[in-house]
């Protein structure tokens, strides 16, 4: 009995998910990274109360940790994708499912389905956590834009993650992987900070930090918008996400 198509695409996005939602590293990466958020916005909001906090936004101040917990979307995506390589299930899974793109595809929808609550709730947790520390000093934000600037986090962090999972169906192998991309994100980055500012604003972090960037003074112009910096998130991940397809299918497992 023939399947319908769109029964088809159900059924491997149930079967990606089910693979993700049972992997221990996909939560223990997910806690640990909640953890890490947790840690470092007590230790910024620490130093507001110790400083100038009546000058700090709640938003500016609980999302400073945006930077460093990153790391854990980063690992995110390399190990949904990089996960079936090691004992070597992914011939298991193309002997399943042997529609290539169909496959890739909905494992990168699952991910998604998983990254979007968790990268709310971990970006959600550090504002609310500066909220309860500073409500008496800090600038207080209206919930209107908070709402949209943690969306716009959210946002980052499922990117940033499809972007990592599209590089480690790339390379294949999550040491590699893991290396490329902590090397850019830490490394490459922040060193090339002052080297044509206005070429960096292109690149897929830099132009990622506007899609959260709290509204500005009066007096400053952010140099892309919210939706100019999704825009451009987006086609960096969508460029590594067709890479990754076209060799996927053309490579054995």
């Amino acid at each position: 009995m023939s399947v319908s198509p769109s029964r088809k695409i159900t059924q491997i996005l149930g079967a990606e998910l089910d693979k993700l939602v049972t992997l221990p590293w996909i939560w223990l990466t997910l806690m640990g990274t909640f953890i890490l958020n947790l840690a470092l916005t007590a230790a910024f909001t620490s130093v507001g109360l110790q400083g100038a906090a009546g000058t700090q936004s709640i938003l500016n101040i609980g999302l400073a940790s945006m930077g460093h917990i990153q790391a854990g979307f980063i690992i995110l995506g390399i190990i949904a994708t990089c996960s079936e390589y090691t004992g070597g299930q992914i011939r298991t899974t193309l002997t399943t499912i042997p529609w290539r793109g169909f496959q890739l595809s909905m494992k990168h929808l699952a991910l998604a389905i998983i990254s979007i609550p968790a990268a709310f709730i971990i970006a959600a947790s550090g504002v609310l956590y500066t909220f309860i520390m500073m409500r008496d000093t800090a600038v207080m934000i209206e919930i209107d834009t908070m709402i949209i600037t943690l969306i716009g986090a959210a946002g980052y962090l499922t990117l940033t993650t499809l972007l990592s999972a599209a590089i480690g169906a790339l390379l294949r192998r999550t040491t590699p992987a893991l290396v490329v991309l902590l090397g850019y994100y830490f490394i490459v980055s922040p060193l090339s900070r002052d080297f044509q500012p206005s070429i960096r604003n292109y690149f897929p972090d830099t132009a990622g930090y506007y899609m959260y960037m709290p509204p500005p003074s009066s007096d400053v112009i952010n140099v892309l918008t919210p939706m100019q910096g999704t825009g451009i998130s987006m086609v960096w991940t969508l460029i590594f996400f067709t890479a990754a397809i076209v060799f996927y299918r053309k490579r054995d497992a």
